[in-house]
C-alpha cells in the first residue's frame, strides 16, 4: 500500500505524507496508550505508583485476601512477573502477605491502612488525569470508547 496524504495538517512538525500505520487501529491504540501512560506518570510524579503497581493495589483493595495467583490472573500477567510488583507494594507498606491456613504455599494479600489511603489518593489523581486527557470527548464518546475497549479486551479468552 502506498502512503496516504494527510487531509488536514494539524501539527507543523507532521509530514504531508504518513505511512499506512496511521490507518491501523492497533497502531493508534498503542500510540494512545503511550500518551496515556506518559500523562499518568507525570500526574503521579516522581515516586508515585506506576500503572502496574496501581492496578495491583486496586485489585488487592477490591479483593482482600486475594491470592498472588488470582491477582496475576486478574492482571493478565505471569505470576513470576507479579513478584516485583508485590515486593514494591510491600516495601511501601501498602500491603501485607500472609500464608493461607491449610496451604502454606499460597500467599494472601491484604492492603494495609497506608495502602488503602494511598490507593484512594492515587485513584483521585488518576481520575483527574483521565478527565484532563479525555476532555475533548463527550460523555457519550467516553462511554462508547469504554464499551469498545472492554469488548476488545474480552476477546482474550484468558481475560474472561
Amino acid at each position: 500500500m502506498a502512503p496516504r496524504a494527510v487531509a488536514k495538517q494539524t501539527n507543523a512538525e507532521m509530514p504531508d505524507v504518513v505511512s499506512d500505520l496511521e490507518i491501523l487501529i492497533g497502531y493508534n491504540m498503542k500510540r494512545a496508550y503511550v500518551a496515556i501512560q506518559k500523562d499518568f506518570r507525570a500526574a503521579l510524579g516522581e515516586g508515585g505508583l506506576s500503572p502496574r503497581t496501581f492496578s495491583a493495589l486496586s485489585l488487592v483493595v477490591a479483593h482482600p485476601n486475594i491470592s498472588q495467583s488470582s491477582l496475576a490472573r486478574l492482571l493478565g500477567i505471569e505470576r513470576s512477573g507479579l513478584v516485583a510488583i508485590i515486593d514494591e507494594l510491600e516495601r511501601r507498606n501498602y500491603l501485607t502477605r500472609s500464608h493461607v491456613p491449610g496451604d502454606r504455599r499460597v500467599q494472601a494479600l491484604v492492603a494495609t491502612h497506608e495502602g488503602n489511603a494511598a490507593y484512594q489518593a492515587t485513584l483521585a489523581t488518576v481520575q483527574a488525569h483521565e478527565e484532563r486527557l479525555l476532555a475533548t470527548l463527550s460523555a457519550s464518546e467516553k462511554h462508547t470508547l469504554m464499551q469498545i475497549l472492554i469488548k476488545i479486551r474480552l476477546t482474550d479468552k484468558e481475560d474472561i
